[in-house]
């Protein structure tokens, strides 16, 4: 924080009372006079001439400066001072992001190891989804479970910490124990539809080959393309057929061409995280072209040190005229 005035063109205003002070003419008052009994004859005898008399009241320099001081306070307020940071840009909100999340009873394998403990895709995901939620700074994210069933675990917010609390909340099985891919990017396209951000992106984690109980994923991903959804796909461990799971990596790269996204895989913690850190850079976080500095205002510091200044001044002048009459 620096400290700044914003209008230093008013301390111009200092001179005004110096110019007053230099003009203004000598005050003349009438001074009270008691006349007793035989005046006039007093004066006669005393050869003493009758004249009206005025006093002059003579400029008093202690109570110049004591006002010159209160202006001078009063033009600091004015001038508004204040505490002002340093610029810093700030987040605009410019896309939906819609994380679409396979919790069927095959991500409940425990082959992960985060953090030197063994967990299950589920768990080895949401902790580190976590991360990757709390950076997405410039998005409004979505959550859709699913398994037999897609359905909304959170709508498009702003609350990443509320986001990545419901991602906690949820547990394998409770969509079905089926995997159902076309249904769930049906459903994300519904939840889109609702949402008035036109830049609108799709996160799909699977681990699975879908089930095939509805609507297919080819299928599913042209109405994607229609709506300008672009999907990323995340396959989750290793691909049929290479002596790994039950991954459909063509359909999920399918998917991923078809709408212009990407299709990654991954097999352990560090390339799950090497997953996220390509997809900040192929959907970065967008900042506002306008700058704002904090400021703290300290315009009350003057201020109130004038209206100090003003009853002391008050006051003492107020003493120092009792003391006069009294004596």
């Amino acid at each position: 924080m620096t400290f700044e005035i914003a209008y230093k063109w008013v301390f111009l205003l200092a001179v005004v009372p110096l110019i007053i002070y230099a003009i203004l003419p000598v005050l003349h008052k009438r001074r009270a006079a008691l006349i007793v009994p035989f005046f006039k004859r007093a004066a006669t005898v005393s050869n003493q001439r009758i004249r009206r008399r005025a006093w002059i009241s003579r400029k008093n320099i202690f109570s110049w400066l004591a006002l010159f001081l209160v202006w001078m306070c009063l033009l600091g307020a004015v001038s508004s001072p204040r505490y002002v940071g340093k610029p810093a840009k700030k987040t605009k909100t410019v896309r939906s992001f819609l994380i679409a999340t396979d919790i069927s009873f095959s991500m409940a394998t425990t082959d992960w190891h985060v953090g030197g403990q063994r967990l299950s895709r589920w768990g080895a995901i949401k902790t580190i989804m976590k991360g990757f939620i709390k950076d997405r700074k410039s998005d409004q994210i979505g959550l859709v479970m699913f398994g037999s069933n897609a359905y909304l675990q959170s709508p498009f917010t702003t609350d990443l910490e509320t986001v990545s609390w419901l991602m906690d909340q949820t547990e394998v099985g409770m969509a079905g124990q089926m995997t159902s891919i076309g249904s769930a990017i049906a459903y994300g396209i519904n939840v889109f539809k609702q949402d008035t951000i036109k830049q609108k992106v799709m996160l799909l984690l699977t681990d699975g080959i879908d089930s095939g109980q509805d609507i297919l994923p080819l299928d599913a991903s042209q109405a994607a393309k229609r709506d300008s959804i672009v999907i990323y796909t995340i396959g989750i461990g290793q691909a049929k057929g290479s002596g790994g799971y039950d991954l459909d990596e063509k359909t999920l790269k399918d998917i991923a061409r078809t709408t212009g996204g990407q299709y990654f895989n991954a097999m352990n913690e560090g390339q799950l995280k090497k997953v996220y850190a390509t997809l900040d850079k192929l959907q970065p976080v967008v900042y506002d072209e306008e700058t704002y500095k904090p400021v703290v205002l300290l315009y009350y510091y003057p201020l109130a040190a004038a209206v100090l200044l003003a009853l002391a001044f008050q006051f003492l002048n107020g003493t120092i005229n009792l003391f006069r009459r009294s004596s």
